[in-house]
């Protein structure tokens, strides 16, 4: 249960890191290793990973890598207890802001063909699924959608992406990762 008013998201640190896991586990049947996400961690030129805090509680966390001018989404996750509550909006907001931060002009994820709920969050956000990657999860061989979401950096998308943030202005404070010649920290 959400329990502040305010939710923060804030660059991904290690000490975040048993909460993300402890999240990972519970949401994933094939859960990355803190040894994974710690090499995610370390490659601060082409990668940005953001949590969602509810006070000092981790309750969601995303992740997405850099080649180019496009943004490959690796991750979103939300502790199950805070699902339903726009925390996967939030993340999905913040890390199109960090995209275009990066100068992103189009981003891309994989979805099992079985969430739903996950590619309705992602049409919200413009994605189209484009194909499908068959037998893609390893932990059942269900199908992956491929979807894509191009010009980001146009007028009608930063009307879209500022229509989110004035949504949710008043319950979100981003601290957005800081990108220092070429690296992002």
């Amino acid at each position: 249960m959400i329990t502040d008013a305010m939710i923060d998201i804030t660059p991904m640190r290690r000490r975040h890191l048993p909460a993300v896991i402890a999240i990972e586990n519970q949401v994933y049947p094939r859960p990355w290793s803190l040894t994974l996400m710690l090499g995610e961690l370390d490659l601060k030129e082409s990668r940005a990973y953001l949590v969602a805090r509810d006070g000092r509680r981790v309750i969601g966390y995303a992740g997405i890598m850099f080649v180019g001018d496009e943004g490959h989404i690796t991750t979103i996750a939300v502790d199950p207890g805070a699902q339903r509550s726009a925390i996967g909006m939030r993340l999905m907001l913040a890390l199109a802001k960090s995209s275009l931060e990066r100068g992103v002009n189009a981003m891309t994820l994989e979805v099992r063909a079985s969430n739903r709920a996950a590619q309705g969050l992602y049409k919200r956000f413009g994605f189209v699924s484009v194909g499908a990657r068959k037998g893609y999860y390893q932990d059942n061989a269900e199908d992956a959608f491929i979807m894509w979401v191009r010009d980001i950096d146009s007028a009608e998308y930063g009307e879209l992406l500022a229509q989110y943030s004035l949504r949710y202005a008043s319950s979100t404070r981003f601290e957005l990762p800081r990108i220092v010649s070429g690296e992002i920290s």
